[in-house]
């Protein structure tokens, strides 16, 4: 017993936790450009290639999918041989993408680089794996370290859009590509070291019959049922999260804005979201992360209605920063439901499923937007479909909040 104190003291919430806590947050920022360099390369790609915009969004489509899957198999390789290993491959398949990408000569071969290798061989291991593994470093802060890690691909959203867009306006987006893939191994890599240690001993070996049972009972549910449950929330909330920040460039350049002020508002709504996702997971820590869902999709959902009255330049900024400053924390509380109910020693394989159903959430949502504005000829159905897929996941929201704590008083987590 004393042994098991004392390695506790040592090792969760320890300086060295919040050191990785750091060198996590920053290769989420610099990995996560992988999930945002197709959304802004857009326009240039569709002009290049000559293509309609639903079919300008496949790369983008399936960069997330094959995210979505890489994520749960890099999620796998974590809980197996550590955090390290999935993390170095997918520095090296970012740099060897990007390289690639850069020869497309039509839009499949670019389409097929993009998804299977700069998506599900490389930023897959910046999201999922990395936020599964800082929860095992914390205990009473995890709210925040969850929120802080999950901020790196918001960082990288804020950070990369009007770099990239600078740079494909002055050399190109071929040029870009090669810069970036070449910065994501230089950068990524000297991070990785710190990242080597194995998790505390305490948080390896908890085992089900420590965690699940009554969690499991709490809701009703079999492990597998739930995390079906939380996936299927996780892609209906982020097809109508997808809408504004796959489309928000296009948008404005079909608006007459020009697409840097939609590079613009992408990056200030993912800065917003930076925001949003440590003020919730400051509301975890109190409360616990089902709340925090409820809350998040709502509030989502409402100012994805604000898109549709405010199309002026003006209210577009206004609107995109208060969108990132809503939604920013949905993602990160189904890591948090994930560790209040499922067992430690399986955090990297149930985290990464989870959160890369919301990534396939946001493939799904950017093809679906693609192909109702070539029908429509505008975004506002797009908005529509996106509001009433997050009316799905306020729904399944609340059907498990009431499933926890039906008639009981909501008592701090």
């Amino acid at each position: 017993m004393v042994a098991t104190q004392k390695t506790e003291s040592i090792e969760i919430e320890s300086t060295y936790a919040w050191l990785r806590l750091i060198a996590a947050f920053m290769i989420g920022a610099i990995g996560g450009v992988g999930m945002w360099s197709v959304a802004v390369a857009l326009p240039a790609v569709q002009a290049e290639f000559g293509i309609a915009r639903g079919a300008a969004t496949l790369p983008y489509a399936l960069t997330m999918i094959c995210l979505a899957i890489g994520g749960i198999g890099m999620g796998r390789l974590a809980d197996a041989r550590g955090v390290a290993t999935p993390l170095v491959i997918g520095a090296v398949m970012l740099c060897v993408g990007y390289i690639l990408a850069a020869q497309a000569q039509n839009l499949w071969q670019f389409t097929l680089v993009h998804g299977v290798v700069i998506g599900g061989l490389g930023a897959s291991s910046a999201f999922g794996p990395l936020v599964a593994d800082i929860s095992l470093w914390f205990n009473r802060r995890r709210g925040i370290a969850v929120a802080l890690v999950a901020s790196g691909n918001y960082a990288a959203g804020a950070i990369w859009p009007p770099i990239l867009q600078a740079s494909i306006a002055a050399h190109g987006w071929r040029l870009t590509y090669i810069w970036m893939g070449l910065f994501c191994l230089v950068a990524m890599l000297p991070l990785i070291l710190i990242m080597r240690r194995p998790p505390p001993i305490l948080a390896q070996t908890q085992t089900i019959s420590q965690v699940s049972p009554v969690a499991a009972q709490a809701l009703g549910f079999s492990l597998n049922g739930l995390q079906g449950i939380l996936m299927l929330a996780g892609i209906a909330c982020c097809v109508g999260m997808s809408m504004p920040q796959v489309h928000i460039v296009a948008y404005c350049g079909d608006l007459g804005y020009g697409v840097q002020r939609g590079a613009e508002m992408l990056s200030i709504m993912m800065a917003a979201g930076i925001a949003s996702r440590l003020i919730s997971g400051w509301i975890s820590d109190k409360l616990g992360g089902l709340p925090t869902l409820l809350l998040g999709s709502s509030l989502q959902g409402l100012m994805l209605l604000m898109y549709l009255p405010f199309d002026s330049l003006t209210g577009l900024y206004i609107v995109s920063a208060l969108f990132g400053f809503v939604q920013g924390g949905i993602v990160p509380s189904y890591a948090i439901i994930v560790r209040e109910h499922f067992p430690a020693s399986e955090a990297g394989t149930r985290v990464s499923a989870v959160l890369m159903s919301t990534v396939f959430g946001m493939a799904v949502g950017g093809l679906l937007s693609g192909w109702i504005f070539d029908l429509t000829g505008s975004y506002r159905a797009a908005f529509l479909n996106g509001i009433a897929w997050n009316l799905v996941n306020v729904c399944i929201a609340l059907f498990l909040f009431y499933r926890k704590f039906g008639g009981r008083t909501l008592q701090p987590a």
